[in-house]
């Protein structure tokens, strides 16, 4: 393990930054020098190569990501992890959903390689993870849920250090204008904000230029601005050739950002496909007010709409037809609709009913 200078320890880097054991190993002592302090960003930032790759991931023949059939249990017999399989291609963002429990963390520690799974195979880059780490942990980048960093250090600081122990790291500069944070070097890190302290996370999983990304609820903390800068550059690193496995809560940022998405339930994948495959199954929406004086009685039969007074909505898979029917009937009768609203179904409702339907289908067994 590399020496850190007085500000840390070997010991408490690990423990500050666990995603950190990707990029660090015990032979690379050698070759970690201790944190510069001071300095600018200007003495940060030196010129840089750039990848440049061409995105892939509908190319069923050439998976980053794979895993087949995997479990973890934990003592006390709980099963986390419950015949999981899928993969993931080339320059593709995949996004892992669940309700707290499903088992999202648990399956994502093993494609890390934190853990060893009880059965199953995972491999990412054609390796196992867990067994082959010094071949993975080079070309990866991870973003935990929750990162910890010496408070005392500055944001400079603290990247300067992990860099000085990852190959080939982008300059400590590069890292913090990309996500936001290049005015924000001489600041220590116990002064930076929650969501400041997700940028400094992402900073540091993009130091090796990974070909993997795995990050873990990335958003958390940061306000609307923050969020879309943070998409932006998410989307900039998938469209050059970057793999991204992302989990997060914000079912807009899956359906936003994901090329492909799975929803674990209890250990198990429940469903899967791309955004617009999992919500199409799912009824559309068609909602709207009517006058005082119409009573819902009075709307076509063929529309099977539920009314609360004359507040109605009609759950249809026919969005089109059953839209244009409405609109004739409203036009004919001279009725106008208040508030009208008709879409698609959401991912979040998608996601509502699946996480419901099985629920239920659990209990009744």
């Amino acid at each position: 393990m590399c020496a850190l200078g007085s500000a840390v320890s070997s010991v408490a880097f690990v423990a500050f930054h666990p995603a950190m054991t990707f990029v660090m190993n015990a032979d690379d002592s050698a070759h970690c020098p201790p944190p510069r302090t001071g300095g600018n960003l200007e003495d940060m930032t030196e010129p840089s190569r750039t990848l440049t790759r061409t995105p892939s991931w509908n190319d069923d023949s050439d998976p980053v990501i794979e895993v087949d059939e995997l479990r973890r249990a934990y003592s006390g017999g709980f099963t986390a992890v419950d015949g999981v399989s899928f993969s993931v291609g080339r320059g593709e963002l995949f996004a892992l959903l669940g309700t707290n429990g499903a088992g999202k963390t648990s399956t994502v520690e093993l494609l890390e390689g934190l853990a060893r799974p009880d059965s199953g195979e995972v491999r990412v880059l054609g390796h196992d993870p867990y067994r082959e780490r010094a071949a993975v942990r080079p070309r990866t980048g991870v973003m935990l849920q929750e990162g910890g960093f010496p408070s005392d250090l500055t944001v400079a600081e603290t990247v300067r250090m992990c860099a000085g122990c990852t190959s080939g790291a982008r300059p400590a500069g590069e890292a913090l204008e990309m996500v936001g944070l290049g005015r924000r070097t001489k600041v220590r890190v116990k002064q930076l904000s929650g969501g400041e302290r997700r940028r400094l996370d992402l900073a540091l999983a993009l130091l090796g230029r990974p070909e993997v990304l795995f990050l873990d609820e990335p958003t958390t903390g940061l306000d609307a601005e923050g969020r879309r800068d943070t998409w932006d550059l998410v989307r900039r690193l998938r469209d050059g050739g970057t793999t991204v496995l992302l989990t997060t809560h914000y079912l807009e940022e899956a359906e936003s950002l994901a090329d492909r998405l799975a929803i674990m339930h209890r250990g198990k994948i429940v469903v899967s496909g791309t955004p617009a495959e999992v919500t199409t199954v799912r009824p559309s929406h068609i909602r709207f007010t009517l006058p005082p004086h119409v009573p819902a009685g009075r709307l076509p039969l063929s529309l099977r709409a539920a009314a609360d007074g004359q507040r109605v909505e009609i759950r249809t898979r026919e969005l089109q037809r059953d839209l244009g029917e409405l609109l004739r009937w409203a036009e004919e009768s001279d009725v106008n609709l208040g508030a009208l609203d008709a879409r698609s179904a959401s991912l979040e409702e998608a996601f509502l009913d699946i996480a419901t339907e099985h629920a239920e289908a659990a209990e009744a067994a």
